[in-house]
């Protein structure tokens, strides 16, 4: 079973997918948030498709590590997803500084600023995913 992260924004959710043997994480898609129930559909046919046992969300934590309303949001989604796909694991994860990471990693590979704002949130969730990935070799 694959392992998907997600992303969360307030008008987009970043999805990225790991490979089989939860090495490595690629990013899939940018789901356009119009609606909680057309978010959950589309995972739906997400979790379906590359058969995943296990979702990763976001955490964005304070610097301090203090958990402010964005993280807040966060929890609930999360709440609400296990809610809805109770098959399947959720798990938080601190998401500091991933769309930074990101974003010096699109420049670094000199993709223009209007391709960096389409797949960014891709991106933070590849990020997102392969330290989580990290985390469970070590």
């Amino acid at each position: 079973m694959r392992i998907l992260a997600l992303d969360v924004g307030d008008k987009t959710i970043g999805v990225a997918a790991s490979d089989l043997l939860l090495f490595t994480a690629q990013g899939v898609e940018v789901i356009r948030r119009t609606s909680l129930e057309k978010d959950f559909i589309r995972l739906g046919e997400l979790i379906t498709q590359y058969e995943v046992g296990t979702i990763v969300i976001g955490l964005p934590k304070n610097m301090n590590g203090s958990i402010g309303p964005r993280g807040e949001m966060m929890q609930q989604f999360a709440a609400n997803l296990q809610e809805h796909f109770p098959q399947t694991k959720v798990h938080l994860w601190d998401e500091r500084l991933s769309t930074v990471a990101a974003t010096k990693a699109l420049i670094s590979a000199d993709v223009s600023r209007a391709k960096r704002k389409k797949v960014i949130d891709k991106m933070a969730a590849v990020f997102i995913l392969q330290g989580y990935l990290d985390s469970l070799s070590c």
